[in-house]
């Protein structure tokens, strides 16, 4: 019987191929997987909802001035202000969170490192940023020894970076993805997975937009058996804070 039922499997499947549904239906994978991704994103608010925490949802308003809020509010909860750790951020545009982490976290073996093409996005992101959105025209000046920048694709500048910079070196990693694209924070994620320990701070910026940070999360989550807990959300998760488990 089960071989039957396999055999029928295998058939069907191969009728599927050979009727080549993607010249008639390729118009519904986009619209399917934003479905799908939605569903998802509600069954992971219903998951992941904490009444002991920074939550803000439900609110109609987004104000993008409650990152700071939010900032202000791990810094606290985790004793981050002086702390040593590893800062890096994944798409800085013209620095403001990264200027931001560096006046609050004092202490002198911390360095911080800006990942940026500084040309804008290297791809379309959703209905109203092309390519080359959002260039940040310069690098931004910060006068702070410990701080630098990386300019270039994610894809080109990570691996380098990490063959050369000492991660595994038991700092506190605060990692920030503000890259927006699907494709630039699965890439981050699954590049620095391996220096990620219970403890570490993520960040994301545009957490709430589900076939982007949202569907990279979890793609990351289901593919390296990581876990992570939300420990602050604001702007209906949009912008949030997760404390790394496993």
């Amino acid at each position: 019987m089960k071989q039957f039922v396999k055999t029928i499997q295998v058939t069907i499947k191969g009728i599927l191929y050979w009727l080549r549904p993607h010249l008639y239906l390729s118009f519904l994978s986009k619209p399917a997987l934003l479905f799908h991704n939605v569903i998802q994103m509600s069954k992971w608010i219903q998951k992941n909802k904490q009444a002991n925490i920074l939550d803000d949802f439900f609110t109609f308003k987004r104000d993008h001035q409650k990152r700071y809020e939010l900032y202000d509010y791990i810094l606290k909860a985790k004793g981050l202000d002086q702390v040593e750790c590893d800062y890096i951020e994944l798409g800085v545009y013209q620095g403001q969170s990264f200027k931001w982490w560096v006046e609050h976290n004092t202490h002198p073996n911390s360095r911080f490192y800006g990942f940026d093409t500084f040309e804008g996005l290297p791809e379309d992101w959703g209905l109203h940023f092309k390519k080359g959105s959002m260039n940040a025209v310069s690098i931004p000046s910060i006068q702070d020894e410990r701080a630098q920048f990386i300019k270039g694709l994610f894809q080109d500048t990570i691996p380098g970076f990490l063959q050369e910079t000492p991660l595994n070196n038991g700092k506190r990693k605060i990692i920030h993805f503000d890259a927006d694209l699907f494709s630039s924070t699965l890439y981050g994620l699954g590049m620095l997975s391996v220096y990620l320990k219970p403890g570490d701070i993520v960040l994301f910026d545009e957490f709430n937009v589900p076939n982007s940070e949202f569907y990279a999360l979890k793609m990351f989550e289901d593919s390296y058996y990581r876990e992570f807990k939300l420990i602050a959300a604001v702007n209906n998760y949009y912008q949030i804070a997760m404390e790394v488990v496993k």
